[in-house]
């Protein structure tokens, strides 16, 4: 029998890449395109392409190739996508096909329940929806491994490696670390919020356009649309669609959120989907990562005072709006406990993650019923940020999250701040002159540290080790820590505890 090779991998994976495609396409044009009345038919069509993808993921065939390549001599990046298709397959092959089909069914008509249940303030309504979704992902978890903690499942489906033991030790050194911070801020003025506009719409998104551009996401190969709730897709090489809310009142949120997926078209665009396509060398290594990436662009970048200096004079040519980077920097950075995690502060943010990985883990659990879910909600909320939802809409029904079936991803959220606390020391460290180059628009050479360190190594090695390899061991909470005290601390004059 003649001995397997990577080209045959790459050719019997090849489908795998195509039906990924088709089945992001399929969800981006629901959310940005598709008129509501087409969502029963959406959700048979994301079911039939989920079931094709699972068969050809299961075939006999490509697990005997994969465990042939498995004891060949590959080199390490090959035999890492040889583990981690091994991997993939193994949690597919113990899924029933009419399990996943159910499954992608449910999430397309999840979505769409969340859509007239938030805009109607009408949880009872959507209540079933997630009942079903839960149902389900509890019984793919049991499926995959019923040994193991059906939440430590869930999430590796996210972030490999991921488990309850890691996260909850991790997230109660960080919220411990976060309560003197935010309760010293509570008491003292914070800085002045911009003026309330309006800013035009059409203004506002030609000056996300410019801002994009000059970061380095490429307009020929990718999008920018509109979206009730922005994400980002990387359809294949050349095609990277990202998504964006602007609001008509508020400058900095609809910025912030342009940049946050900027950041991840922007890994989409650097991962080297034309060489090895569906073998997951072209793909994250996790989604903790691929949110290190938004964060990063996000936050360390876009909320700095040098991205201020440089970012002002261009509000005001495209918004009328004369106003002093100081002042933008300052309106960007206050530490003000919110309802709305997407519109939340840098230093509250991962207290919003803490709630709902607690929630989710009891509602996986079966230690909380899903109606009871917005009283849990707004308790857990009054214990970590002081302040209780008037409503569900404002509540437990803001994020798509849950209606789309990602229960386990929130905490990618917040490892994707270590991450990128980490990342942002380590390139300071690489270029002592940032804060300049970034006063000044240049920003290809961030662009390219985040290149050659991360996005062109796609899944070759596990997050945390992408992360090491590029700065050393470090400790990612002591790193956004020392990040949110110096920058935050430092206009509030607070000083981190000795």
């Amino acid at each position: 029998m003649t001995a397997p090779t990577w080209d045959d991998l790459r050719a019997a994976t090849r489908e795998l890449a195509h039906f990924d495609a088709i089945h992001a396409l399929l969800e981006w044009d629901q959310q940005v395109m598709m008129p509501p009345a087409g969502g029963a038919a959406r959700a048979s069509q994301i079911g039939l392409i989920a079931r094709l993808r699972h068969a050809r993921l299961v075939e006999p065939a490509l697990g005997d190739l994969l465990d042939r390549l498995a004891i060949a001599d590959l080199p390490a990046p090959q035999a890492a996508a040889v583990a981690n298709l091994r991997r993939d397959r193994d949690r597919a092959v113990r899924v029933p096909p009419d399990l996943v089909a159910a499954l992608s069914e449910a999430q397309a008509h999840g979505f769409q329940a969340w859509l007239h249940a938030k805009e109607r303030d009408d949880f009872v309504g959507f209540q079933p929806a997630l009942a079903r979704l839960l149902a389900l992902k509890r019984e793919e978890a049991s499926a995959i491994d019923s040994a193991r903690h059906p939440y430590d499942v869930l999430v590796e489906g996210f972030d490999p490696g991921t488990t309850l033991a890691m996260l909850r030790p991790l997230f109660d050194r960080l919220a411990r670390g976060l309560r003197p911070l935010v309760e010293a801020a509570a008491d003292l003025p914070g800085p002045a919020a911009l003026p309330a506009g309006p800013f035009p719409r059409d203004a506002q998104e030609r000056l996300h356009r410019e801002v994009i551009a000059a970061i380095g996401f490429d307009p020929a190969a990718g999008r920018l649309d509109a979206s009730e709730h922005p994400f980002t897709v990387g359809l294949a090489a050349g095609d990277t669609r990202i998504t964006t809310h602007l609001y008509e009142h508020d400058l900095l949120t609809g910025l912030g959120g342009t940049l946050h997926e900027a950041g991840h078209g922007l890994y989409e665009q650097g991962l080297p989907k034309d060489q090895a396509p569906g073998t997951t060398l072209d793909a994250a290594a996790g989604l903790g990562l691929h949110e290190s990436q938004s964060r990063f662009w996000e936050n360390h970048i876009g909320r700095s005072r040098a991205f201020m200096r440089w970012l002002a004079p261009r509000v005001t040519r495209h918004l009328g709006v004369e106003v002093a980077p100081d002042t933008l920097y300052a309106a960007a950075n206050p530490i003000r406990p919110s309802l709305i995690r997407i519109f939340a502060d840098e230093v509250t943010y991962d207290l919003h993650i803490i709630a709902r990985f607690e929630l989710e883990v009891a509602l996986v659990e079966g230690s909380l019923d899903v109606a009871d879910l917005p009283a849990a909600w707004s308790d857990a909320y009054a214990r970590l940020l002081g302040i209780r939802p008037p409503d569900d809409r404002q509540g437990c029904l803001q994020d798509v999250h849950w209606a789309t079936g990602a229960i386990g991803y929130f905490p990618s959220y917040t490892l994707g701040n270590l991450y990128a606390a980490s990342l942002h020391a380590g390139l300071r460290s690489a270029l002592p002159d940032l804060d300049d180059r970034v006063a000044t628009g240049d920003f290809a050479p961030i662009l390219a540290w985040l290149r050659h360190a991360i996005h062109h190594r796609g899944q070759a090695r596990t997050a945390p080790q992408l992360v090491a390899d590029a700065v050393g061991p470090r400790d990612g909470v002591e790193d956004l820590l020392a990040h949110l005290y110096a920058r935050h601390g430092a206009l509030y004059g607070i000083r981190a505890p000795a």
